[in-house]
């Protein structure tokens, strides 16, 4: 009895310490404590149930261990992207940020009690599974997981290098649920990678933001320019399955794109939650065309991305409507390894869009399908007819074959996407604009 009344006491410490605040007038002073003062019947009821696990659960459970879960369930009870982050937890959302750790490769938020796949990472088991974005998984080792909580799950996925874990998936597109035994690698992304779709024409890959994938972003431009041998025509800026990641880095990415202008604005209650981000003069590719590649599991940070180049008009977005997680989680660290990520505050796009649960609307709308090249049958031509004249060209053989159709790679026809997106940029090049 002498524990329970002590854990009571200490829990309406918080409580009785408002009496020591000055006075105050009437009326101010009941709308002051109706806004400030604690729960006192809910508090009570949190005591009792409290004392009624520590005592009655079938097996032992420390008050630490109590205390822990209650905090996890104050952040988890406010939306899928808070949550409290144990040590562990923690230093593996450090890891995350320099793109090293063990697990699957997969970017993932709670859903109604089970787990959605926002979207997998490139070259990383899980792709390589054939893990899907808007999977949902609702078994991990044969193990129901509805109601294990979000970071519990998380701690399921990851694991050391070489170790198995099967996953029981539910897709929309399926008739019943799908089983993946997938083993665990160390997942070490390349964030950003580039190369050449054809001559003039580059193509950028951005899988995650990471520490350096600002910088990283401009190299691989660079590269690009120095590999063509000549300033590049247009640049495809692929952000499909871009589960987000780093802020700073999306705003440095899309800074070296527009010239001047707002990139992004958040609102939230707090005075340091308002921030605004501008762009300094600059642009590395000189008003060259830019279009940019999004999906449904595009996310955060590359809705960032592509909010901005849409509104500022300095590339043309493509593909399908974007996530839609417009949100920015603070994380604040508790002093002995463990941290609160709490959502702090809304993102905004330039124009005053809100990317939460609305998602970045494409210019162009292309849905992904298959491409299968039409066999049209042998027609005469003119130069099969007997007695043709022949050709006579003012058009030197040199010019003539820079203007010849070349043969699509295989990568592009596989991809209609990305060859809609490389056709868009050479009709912006030939007439002389960028995207508006």
């Amino acid at each position: 009895m002498l524990r329970r009344l002590s854990l009571t006491m200490l829990l309406l410490l918080p409580l009785c310490s408002q009496s020591q605040t000055p006075a105050v007038p009437a009326d101010e002073g009941a709308a002051t404590d109706s806004e400030t003062r604690l729960p006192l019947k809910e508090l009570r009821t949190f005591t009792q149930v409290f004392e009624q696990i520590r005592l009655g659960y079938v097996e032992e459970v420390t008050d630490t261990e109590l205390l822990e879960n209650a905090i996890a369930g104050l952040l988890t009870g406010l939306d899928p992207h808070s949550s409290y982050l144990k040590a562990d937890d923690y230093g593996e959302l450090q890891e995350n940020a320099t793109g090293e750790y063990g697990g699957l490769g997969m970017e993932v938020a709670g859903d109604g009690g089970l787990i959605r796949v926002i979207s997998p990472i490139d070259d990383t088991p899980a792709a390589k599974a054939g893990i899907e974005a808007g999977d949902l998984i609702i078994e991990m080792d044969g193990s129901p997981i509805r109601g294990i909580g979000l970071q519990k799950a998380i701690d399921k996925l990851r694991g050391e290098k070489g170790t198995n874990i099967e996953l029981t998936i539910y897709r929309e597109s399926e008739d019943g649920p799908l089983t993946f035994d997938i083993t665990r690698d160390i997942i070490q992304i390349s964030a950003v990678r580039s190369r050449l779709l054809e001559p003039n024409y580059g193509y950028v890959r951005i899988a995650q933001f990471q520490v350096s994938s600002g910088e990283d972003f401009i190299a691989e431009v660079a590269n690009l320019q120095a590999s063509n041998d000549a300033p590049l025509n247009g640049l495809i800026i692929d952000l499909r399955n871009n589960p987000g990641g780093l802020v700073p880095a999306s705003i440095t990415i899309a800074d070296a794109l527009v010239d001047n202008g707002t990139l992004v604005y958040t609102e939230g209650r707090l005075p340091s939650a308002n921030r605004r981000f501008e762009a300094e003069s600059g642009d590395i590719l000189n008003g060259v065309p830019v279009v940019v590649l999004i999906n449904g599991g595009s996310a955060s940070a590359s809705e960032i991305v592509a909010g901005a180049l849409q509104d500022n008009h300095r590339a043309a977005i493509v593909g399908t409507q974007s996530f839609g997680k417009g949100s920015v989680q603070t994380v604040m660290p508790l002093g002995d390894g463990r941290a609160v990520k709490l959502t702090t505050a809304r993102y905004f796009t330039p124009s005053g869009r809100s990317i939460q649960a609305e998602g970045i609307v494409p210019d162009i709308t292309i849905e992904r399908a298959e491409i299968r090249p039409y066999k049209t049958p042998e027609r005469v031509k003119e130069a099969d007819l007997d007695g043709h004249l022949d050709a006579k060209s003012k058009v030197s053989e040199a010019s003539a074959s820079e203007g010849a159709v070349t043969e699509k790679p295989e990568s592009l026809i596989d991809d209609n996407q990305l060859y809609e997106a490389l056709n868009l940029l050479k009709g912006f090049y030939l007439l002389g604009n960028s995207p508006k």
